[in-house]
């Protein structure tokens, strides 16, 4: 993974990564989502900056945010990032489906149940992103990876649901690309985890193999259940 951080001369030329990461939630003090995602920003990947931005993690405020960003931006590639603990690598999500029930209320107290996150829409949205080809780079480069079947059906799975209906709408043959990408703990957070290192590198070559792989490889990464 080559990178440079772009000059503020250079920077307004350049197509644009959204990156996105949450703020803490749950009780606990911090997100890595977050801190790798802000780890990145400035940065310059394949001819690309990275911008990096923060959402609440709210049912209510996540898509506002997001629509904010996609309007602000209009980035080529967007990756949106969130914490998925009890998991021991990058979880790259394959798709995203129309349904809120949350296990927890989110950081405004609202607990959605059985609700779509978009009324009427389809039942599920798959990523755009290369994630077999990203699955390889990653595995390539040393960093522990994974392909998930769920995002789960809170806050994390309703911004990658929204974001994939957002793209859907785009016409033309410019669409955006996106996806979401899980990350472990962080070792002060509990077992299993991950450094912030690793996952700042890890999302750096994901990011990179994502710009530079217009055609996803076939490279097995099922699950039996």
């Amino acid at each position: 993974m080559t990178r440079r951080t772009a000059s503020a001369s250079a920077t307004p030329a350049l197509p644009c990564v959204l990156l996105t990461g949450f703020d803490a939630f749950g009780g606990a003090s911090l997100n890595p989502s977050w801190l790798a995602v802000q780890a990145l920003a400035g940065e310059v990947l394949a001819g690309h900056t990275l911008v990096a931005a923060q959402l609440p993690t709210t049912f209510a405020g996540s898509l506002q945010a997001l629509a904010g960003l996609l309007q602000q931006h209009k980035p080529a590639l967007v990756i949106c990032v969130g914490q998925a603990g009890g998991r021991s690598a990058m979880s790259l999500e394959r798709i995203a489906i129309n349904v809120n029930d949350a296990r927890i209320a989110d950081n405004t107290g609202e607990q959605p149940v059985d609700t779509p996150v978009v009324l009427n829409g389809p039942a599920a949205y798959f990523s755009t992103l290369p994630i077999k080809a990203m699955l390889q780079a990653l595995q390539q480069a040393g960093i522990a990876a994974e392909v998930s079947q769920t995002a789960g059906t809170f806050v994390c799975n309703h911004v990658f649901y929204g974001l994939m209906h957002a793209l859907a709408k785009q016409r033309g043959a410019g669409r955006t690309r996106g996806g979401f990408v899980h990350v472990p703990y962080l070792p002060e957070q509990g077992l299993p985890c991950m450094p912030l290192d690793d996952m700042v590198r890890g999302l750096g070559t994901a990011i990179e193999c994502a710009l530079t792989t217009p055609h996803d490889i076939v490279h097995g990464a099922g699950q039996i259940s």
